[in-house]
């Protein structure tokens, strides 16, 4: 399978999704592991897990267009990076897709989740604030709740700190919903209080959050 959406975000940044619809067998022919990778590899669980690990890293390679080893690490915050390569870069996974955002110059955020009405609606007093919820539409209630999911998740992984609260340390500004569209978000915690505009796209049955810093 190859990349089944890209979005050239500006001239040095862009995100891409690759629908899963390989084995593990044949991903895994497509990598270069070394020893750290390889034993993350051994200790996941034969599911789709173990998919979603080896369809991030697939689609990463192909994006970065290279055949060679991909240092790919995780710093103390859970924050994916590259040892050798100057970009920036955050990966998501949900049921059949992996994502992945690229940018040359800025920290990027990028969350994709398979849109179940009744979960989010389940867990909204979880990541949202009674003000946002006030403007939530109740005609789109589903879609409306998890593009912000989605824009909160992106810009928590832009960040790439630790102990941020999606309730207290996130806020969004009122948006109406459409199919693709963007959402003013700020990040506020002691000193810090940055200021964001979040895209966010329904794809099939997916919403997609994302965001450069």
């Amino acid at each position: 399978m190859a990349i089944a959406y890209k979005k050239q975000i500006d001239s040095d940044t862009e995100f891409a999704l690759w629908r899963i619809e390989e084995d593990a067998e044949d991903l895994y022919s497509q990598l270069q592991l070394d020893a750290h990778e390889q034993a993350q590899f051994d200790r996941l669980s034969l599911n789709k897990r173990h998919l979603h690990w080896l369809g991030v890293r697939v689609l990463l390679r192909t994006m970065l267009n290279t055949r060679e080893f991909i240092d790919c690490k995780i710093d103390e915050h859970g924050k994916p990076y590259l040892v050798t390569i100057p970009y920036h870069i955050s990966l998501s996974h949900s049921f059949d897709y992996a994502a992945v955002m690229i940018s040359k110059t800025r920290p990027v955020g990028i969350d994709i989740e398979q849109i179940r009405d009744n979960k989010v609606e389940r867990i909204a007093n979880k990541f949202m604030q009674p003000k946002e919820m006030a403007f939530i539409e109740d005609s789109n209630k589903a879609m409306h709740l998890y593009a912000c999911w989605c824009a909160k998740e992106a810009v928590y992984k832009c960040y790439g700190q630790k102990e941020v609260s999606f309730v207290h340390n996130i806020s969004l500004e009122p948006f109406k919903f459409v199919s693709e569209g963007s959402v003013n978000a700020r990040l506020s915690k002691g000193s810090v209080n940055l200021g964001y505009k979040v895209g966010y796209l329904q794809y099939e049955d997916y919403m997609i959050g994302y965001v450069k810093g």
